[in-house]
């Protein structure tokens, strides 16, 4: 909504120094978005004055039709004798006034007016067009032609209004009353605390019987229509200058005096009108919803289809508008036409006025429906106050008869469907409890008052809502408006006050440990959302019965394509990944800790909790009960070089090992011991697919698995070859740590190595015995290592040698053979009782 600065001062009396950028401010604080302040004018310099066309002389030899004018322009010249100016325009003749620049002048856009040679003359300052002066288009597609009545060497700059401001307002989808003047002269009173002058406030005449006949078969689809009809209408009546200024100041081109009046009281008033040409129409003026097959040409000359679902105006013929969207050109307002025999002016002298409220979801569907979004469907369907047709036609019949010489016909003819004013109960500390402020009831009931409601009762609060109001339906509604009039800006910022001696949880420090860690070893994060599509899971290759293909499906999702929220962070990376390749950048390491959804076997509607105080706990275990569970993964996927090539080697790429890597270096952060064995799932390549595990309540659980993706993955997913990915449940990891980590104690005395070679059957994971060996060695181990692996005819079929180094270290003595012995000795028994491992050459 477009808001010129000096037609808001009609109706509410600002202070004379108040600018643009001051009523912004005031606005913003009241709630209202106002998007920019234009400057009209600005730069803009004398002398600029009406000047009248004495002779035109059509200069030849030239590509273009160029005129070489003389103009009286008074005593602007500061001579008093004719001006000479070159001029390309076609549409004035002599007689004409127009618009004229003089040199010393400068114009919008710092283009300054100098006499300058062209065209074989010399001209002497410029006949101006509407986009020179930055009016923009009049639609006349040239110079302007200014009414006869003005006099030479009149100031144009006060004549065309030509220096304003005008503030753009981004106006919310309920807030339809600020779509117009009235609006938003009512939030710029209650702003400033000063008196509205009401445009609406009018004397409007009786209905009575012998009105315009209307006739409405769809009371729920249009609520009121008020027609009233004015002849004699002077078909060469023109808009005058004040009124076409302030139509291209709010943004619209201005057209006929009769569409214009329409126009011009729909932007003041926000009730969308609409003129039939009465010659054309026939019969009684009818709403109804369209037949299936109808067709109905709109203003824009597009003949359209029209649906059953379509509110439709009509006569005896049929369609003859899209209610509350687009009039129909088989009665359109008709332009004057003179006959160049007789010199007689034809056109319309009868109007029909329509002034009607239809219902906002129906305008709002059809307007979809058609693709015809205008300037009334846009009020309609936002809410139009329906109290304001009746005034909204009577103020289109005065300005008729005020400007096109015009006479308002007695007949009213409203059709009024019988509804109530919508009341609302509220306690009157209602708004305090919502915003933590306490505002008291004398401020509550004010701040209502002011907005135009109707307010009764003490502690109990019976509130009518004003009709232009129609987004206020519950309590909370009215307590948005007391805390946004009272100032947004004014309520306390209150942070949590958490107990002294507490910060971060160790879950949350966790999480911030392993993307440190993470992006240490060398991998960059990707954010991405949690949205994914089903299909994806077919191009991991999951089975049809794996747990991860079981999603929450988003009722409303920003992707159509992409509905279900994720259960895996791998769709994410891998687009990520692929998008990064695909733009040159191949050696890639990414990762992404966050949350996975996983709903239960059973999905439930969650209860609507309450804004005005503290939720039972109650409440909230039947929100959380049907909340799908939320555990923390991370993940990460590589490609391409891991290590560079350079001066210092060949480097290498990155492989199954590295996502293993990965998975290491977050356990090492957790505190817990990893084990990792051979396994097959989904997305990784069977041979090359490490299964991660940790041990939790003394069970081992598989947390997630590293490795190569399987080619058809690859493919699928139109992945790098040879990518590898990562990922594992970060919560079950924490659950498997050892708590706060300890800084590690340095012994002074020296170590004992002790080597041990088991034989196990080959199925057995060496990470299983390493746990194990582990396990049975007790505190004086530091650290073991895998160092050989062995198969061979000395072992046996279906048999491996596993050799690990065991380090013994005591943190107070130095330990002796027989206690080290003893360490190992038993680590060996719980493998061997835990695996079947046996002692090689035992």
């Amino acid at each position: 909504m477009r808001v010129p600065l000096s037609w808001l001062r009609e109706y509410v009396d600002l202070p004379a120094t108040e600018t643009g950028r001051d009523v912004q401010a005031k606005l913003v604080s009241a709630g209202l978005e106002v998007e920019t302040v234009e400057q009209l004018g600005a730069g803009l310099k004398g002398p600029l004055v009406v000047g009248q066309v004495l002779t035109i002389e059509e200069l030849e030899g030239f590509k273009k039709p160029i005129r070489f004018c003389t103009v009286d322009v008074g005593t602007a010249n500061g001579t008093g004798e004719p001006q000479e100016i070159v001029c390309g325009a076609r549409n004035f003749q002599v007689g004409d006034k127009v618009v004229v620049v003089l040199p010393g002048a400068v114009l919008p856009g710092d283009f300054a007016i100098a006499a300058r040679q062209t065209y074989g003359k010399t001209s002497h300052g410029m006949i101006c067009s509407g986009d020179e002066l930055g009016m923009g288009d009049d639609g006349s597609g040239g110079i302007i032609v200014l009414p006869p009545e003005h006099e030479a060497g009149t100031d144009a700059i006060e004549l065309l209004e030509l220096v304003d401001e005008v503030l753009d307002i981004a106006v919310t989808a309920n807030r339809g009353d600020c779509l117009s003047m009235r609006g938003v002269a009512r939030e710029t009173a209650i702003a400033y605390g000063l008196p509205l002058r009401d445009p609406a406030l009018l004397d409007v005449p009786a209905p009575n019987s012998y009105g315009y006949p209307v006739k409405i078969a769809d009371p729920l689809g249009c609520d009121r229509f008020t027609a009233r009809t004015v002849g004699g209408l002077d078909p060469e009546a023109r808009s005058p200058i004040w009124l076409q200024r302030r139509l291209q100041k709010a943004g619209m081109r201005p057209i006929s005096l009769a569409v214009d009046v329409t126009n011009y009281v729909m932007i003041e008033l926000g009730q969308p009108l609409h003129a039939y040409d009465r010659t054309r129409v026939d019969g009684p003026i009818g709403v109804r919803r369209a037949e299936p097959g109808e067709v109905l040409t709109t203003l824009d000359g597009a003949k359209r289809k029209l649906d059953a679902a379509d509110l439709v105006i009509t006569d005896n013929r049929g369609p003859i508008g899209l209610a509350g969207v687009m009039g129909g050109a088989n009665t359109e307002i008709a332009d004057s036409v003179t006959d160049p025999e007789t010199g007689q002016v034809t056109g319309t002298t009868e109007v029909v006025i329509e002034a009607a409220h239809f219902d906002p979801v129906a305008i709002a569907r059809t307007a979809r429906r058609h693709k015809l979004s205008s300037e009334a469907s846009k009020r309609f369907e936002r809410g139009v106050d329906p109290q304001a047709a009746s005034a909204a036609a009577q103020r289109t019949v005065d300005l008729l008869v005020l400007l096109a010489g015009g006479t308002a016909e007695a007949g009213v003819t409203e059709v009024i469907a019988p509804s109530a004013p919508r009341t609302i109960s509220v306690a009157a500390d209602h708004p305090d409890k919502v915003a933590g402020v306490d505002y008291g009831r004398e401020t509550v009931v004010r701040r209502l008052q002011e907005i135009g409601c109707d307010v009764y009762g003490q502690d109990e609060l019976v509130v009518t809502v004003p009709s232009w109001r129609p987004d206020l339906t519950e309590p909370n509604d009215l307590a948005e408006e007391v805390i946004r009039l009272e100032g947004y800006e004014n309520l306390p910022s209150t942070l949590p006050r958490p107990p002294a001696g507490r910060g971060l949880t160790e879950r949350q420090r966790l999480h911030r440990r392993a993307g440190r860690a993470l992006a240490g070893a060398g991998y960059v994060e990707a954010l991405n959302y949690p949205f994914v599509s089903e299909q994806v899971f077919d191009q991991l290759g999951l089975e049809a019965d794996d747990p991860a293909r079981r999603v929450v499906k988003l009722v409303n999702p920003l992707n159509d394509e992409e509905p279900a929220l994720r259960t895996t962070l791998l769709p994410g990376l891998l687009t990520a990944l692929r998008r990064n390749d695909g733009r040159g950048s191949h050696d890639l390491a990414l990762f992404e800790t966050g949350l996975v959804f996983q709903p239960g076997e059973q999905q439930g509607v969650a209860v609507q909790l309450p804004v005005d105080r503290r939720p039972t706990d109650e409440e909230i275990a039947a929100l959380d009960a049907v909340l799908p569970a939320q555990p923390r993964h991370a993940a990460v996927v590589l490609a391409g070089a891991r290590e560079q090539a350079g001066w210092w080697g060949k480097g290498r790429p990155a492989d199954w090992a590295d996502a293993v890597e990965a998975a290491r270096t977050l356990a090492a952060e957790a505190g817990a011991e990893l084990i990792v064995q051979q396994g097959q799932y989904g997305p990784w390549h069977p041979g090359r697919c490490a299964e991660l595990a940790v041990v939790v309540d003394s069970e081992i659980v598989v947390i997630g698995h590293a490795g190569e993706l399987h080619p058809r993955v690859v493919k699928a997913l139109s992945l790098p070859e040879r990518t590898c990915a990562m990922e594992l449940d970060l919560d079950l990891l924490a659950k498997a740590g050892e708590g706060v980590l300890q800084a590690p104690r340095i012994s002074t005395f020296p170590v004992a190595t002790q080597d041990v070679a088991l034989v196990v059957d080959t199925e057995v994971p060496s990470a299983v015995v390493e746990y194990f060996l582990r396990g049975g060695a007790g505190e004086l181990l530091e650290s073991i290592r895998l160092f050989d692996v062995y198969t061979g005819e000395q072992i046996g079929e279906g048999k491996k040698s596993l050799a690990y180094a065991l380090r013994f270290r005591a943190a107070d003595r130095t330990l002796t053979v027989e206690e080290a012995s003893a360490a190992r000795d038993a680590a060996v028994a719980l493998a061997a009782e835990r695996t079947g491992a046996v002692l090689r050459g035992a």
